[in-house]
């Protein structure tokens, strides 16, 4: 305890300089942990929501009660409805969130859903009924869930389960898939908590050399070694436990504005986001645990070597062991590349899925402790090549002290990888939750469709083309009747939105015919199929023999055997019972959402089939976008942060260096380029060696993933772009913090 006092004593007494380290130590322990309380609080916004949405899942039972569940699209969200009917009496289950379940004819749904149908009128016939109440918050995923509990009779329902009640142990709509979840938690940890240890740990060292220098002086004056390791981390732990608590009360500022506002997929609550009890005590006794760690090691050398330390002693030059690390890793990342190269499929297996994270881990690894040594080599290199005096100065200071590279550069370094890393992630999720088709159909009955309405759908933006198709009329109490479809379009739409079309003919009524496939029923030629009339009478279409060969992509409605007719020869009054128009656009995950937003904002209440894909995928698909966007731009915070205050570290502890050189007769601009070129180096060297690892790595997880993407040619130049803004705003932020004012005291002996 007398050693903290005197630690701090010492703190109080250093004036201004020793304030303004302890107050920047502070704000950069509270940047961390913010940090780390947001992505600690991912997996709790994740589980509060899927906990919620588990317990209010309907199952089946004996109660008096019918039930069936409806799950649509409406635009690019997902909309819910559970429709009740009382079979006889008895009591009834009740759903969290709501107080007593509806009546027939009545509805309670979410707030989000009972906005949408106070502003638009259309959208009423998603929900029969009159809107008797709201479901608060127990019974909702988040404050964007579409969700309703609407009551009818048990005529009603086609396809009634009997109601057991509400609640099952695990939810079956999660919203990040258990296997996806692993991953993302993975590349939130590279892209977060890798650069945030190194953050950290660059707050505790902040003035490291003059920090050792004043330490060495207590030891020379008779202070213990042990003492003298608790007076520098005391005033470690002091700024690291006073940053923690900002950095807490920080985070839990900025959750309650997110959960009002939100994110892209993701909405929450803000107790959902608030930090729990192992959150706090890993961020108020983690951090401080960890600047008590770095300050031992730090001062460790001022407490053994006090002398050599005040007489400014010759330093240990950085162990190439550090490197070593890239060995396995790189190993193991090449050897993937190198089998796809060959034409080889390593997928599949449990043990890609353990050596590819341990190989990133490793490489990420020696891409930090190999930077120093790596740095100093080619910094002892140059200075014997160098035939200017700036370059020369800046390379023996390299050499010299290679360690305060692994502060400034390692951060940003990181950041580049993990972004590499996380171009890889997002293609894969890519592959799994999208059609292999470069096109997306979408199917709307036309049973409640107006023209103005149709009409407007084939305004719809992102949307290509639009198709009519029909289906023809067949008895009732006959299913197994053979059945025939009509295309309404023209062959440059059937081109289009086919792989390969060729026979086509425009103005006459022709078959698609695709070799892959067969059909019980196929429509012969000379075969005729009657077709439903609005007014209730029948046209009959005759097969034809001529034929157009075809090749849809998967399911589609230039289905083989479907009966492609001229806009201008299709009966303009064919029955809206038994038709469906059909739009076509790109397969681009961001054009689907916006299609299906548009077909939303025109009909919200027809029923949209997104043939062949889900749209719980497509919403997964966007939460993960949205949480590794959050990860980048933390990760881009914290790489900044510890450039930042490494950079001004060393500009202020090296003002004794520069008053030398000033008095010596260096110029301003000689002592500028020093500084820049100090920067430059290992920022460089560091930044050619992330794209090149991470761009490997990414290819690795790639290859081992299963997808028909391997390497990613694309996401190549924006790394170099990044890499190269990085470097060009890291030289520039280098410039003014060197300043030509000769001040005696800062060479001062004591």
């Amino acid at each position: 305890m007398n050693a903290f006092v005197l630690g701090m004593r010492l703190l109080w007494g250093s004036r201004r300089r020793g304030r303004a380290r302890f107050l920047l130590m502070t704000l950069g322990s509270a940047l961390g942990v913010a940090c780390l309380a947001a992505v600690l609080a991912i997996p709790s916004i994740l589980g509060a929501h899927d906990a919620r949405t588990a317990a209010r899942e309907p199952r089946q039972g004996t109660s008096s009660f019918l039930y069936q569940e409806f799950r649509d699209p409406y635009g690019a969200q997902p909309l819910h409805r559970v429709f009740l009917a009382r079979a006889r009496s008895g009591p009834a289950p009740v759903p969290p969130g709501i107080d007593q379940l509806p009546n027939p004819g009545e509805a309670i749904v979410s707030p989000k859903l009972a906005g949408i149908l106070a502003a638009n009128p259309r959208a009423a016939g998603l929900v029969p009924g009159r809107v008797t109440g709201t479901i608060t918050l127990e019974g909702l995923g988040d404050t964007e869930d579409l969700y309703a509990y609407v009551g009818t009779t048990p005529e009603k329902l086609t396809e009634a389960q009997e109601l057991g009640g509400f609640g099952v142990g695990r939810s079956w709509r999660e919203i990040v898939d258990p296997s996806t979840l692993g991953i993302l938690r993975f590349t939130l940890g590279c892209i977060v908590l890798l650069p945030l240890v190194i953050f950290l740990s660059v707050c505790a060292r902040l003035s490291g050399e003059s920090r050792a220098r004043r330490l060495a002086a207590l030891r020379l004056i008779g202070l213990s070694m042990k003492d003298t390791l608790r007076v520098n981390a005391g005033e470690s732990v002091a700024a690291a436990s006073l940053g923690a608590v900002l950095g807490i009360v920080g985070y839990v500022g900025v959750n309650e504005v997110m959960a009002r506002v939100g994110l892209p997929g993701l909405h929450w609550y803000p107790e959902d986001g608030r930090p729990s009890g192992q959150t706090l005590a890993l961020c108020l006794l983690g951090c401080p645990a960890l600047a008590w760690v770095v300050g031992q090691f730090s001062a460790r050398r001022a407490a053994l070597s006090p002398i050599m330390v005040r007489r400014t002693g010759e330093r240990k030059q950085p162990r190439s062991a550090g490197a070593l690390p890239l060995v396995p890793g790189l190993g193991i990342i090449v050897g993937y590349c190198a089998l796809s190269a060959m034409g080889k499929d390593p997928s599949g297996g449990s043990g890609s899925s353990l050596l590819v994270p341990s190989a990133v881990l490793l490489t990420g690894a020696g891409l930090i402790f190999g930077l120093a040594p790596v740095t100093a080599w080619l910094a002892r290199r140059l200075a014997g090549l160098a035939k200017s005096l700036p370059v020369s100065l800046a390379m023996r200071r390299t050499e010299v002290d290679p360690g305060s590279s692994l502060r400034v550069a390692t951060g940003l370094v990181l950041l580049v990888f993990c972004a590499a890393l996380t171009q890889g992630v997002l293609i894969e999720l890519e592959q799994v939750s999208r059609r292999t088709a470069p096109v997306q159909e979408y199917k709307i009955p036309l049973s409640g469709l107006g023209p103005a309405r149709r009409e407007a759908l084939r305004e719809v933006p992102e949307a290509q083309a639009a198709v009519m198709s029909h289906s023809s009329w067949f008895p009732l109490e006959d299913s197994y009747a053979p059945r025939a479809d009509l295309v309404v379009a023209t062959c440059a739409q059937l081109a289009a939105a086919t792989e390969r079309s060729t026979g086509c003919v425009d103005g006459k009524i022709m078959q698609l015919r695709d070799d892959r496939t067969t059909f019980e029923h196929d429509p012969k030629a000379g075969e005729r199929y009657p077709f439903e009339l609005k007014n209730g009478k029948k046209v009959h279409f005759t097969v034809p023999s001529e034929r157009v060969d075809v090749h849809p992509w998967d399911l589609s409605v230039f289905a083989s055997g479907a009966l492609l007719v001229p806009p201008e020869l299709a009966p303009p009054d064919l029955a809206d019972s038994a038709g469906t128009l059909t739009l076509i656009s790109d397969a681009d995950p961001a054009t689907i959402r916006s299609v299906l937003d548009g077909i939303g904002a025109v009909a919200p209440t027809s029923s949209v089939d997104p043939v062949g894909i889900v749209i719980d995928s497509l919403a997964q698909l966007t939460v993960i976008r949205s949480l590794l966007a959050v990860g980048m731009v933390l990760g881009l915070v914290i790489g900044v942060a510890a450039f930042v205050v490494s950079v001004a570290d060393r500009a202020m502890e090296r003002r004794g260096q520069v008053t030398a050189l000033a008095l010596l007769g260096a110029r301003a601009g000689t002592l500028r380029v020093v500084q820049v070129v100090q920067v430059v180096l290992p920022l460089g060297v560091g930044l050619g060696a992330a794209i090149v690892t991470g761009w490997l790595a990414e290819s690795s997880y790639l290859i081992t993933g299963g997808g028909s993407v391997h390497w990613d040619w694309e996401g190549l130049p924006v790394l170099f772009v990044c890499a190269l803004g990085v470097l060009c705003a890291a030289a520039l932020a280098s410039v003014p913090m060197v300043r030509r004012h000769i001040d005696p005291e800062h060479i001062r002996r004591d």
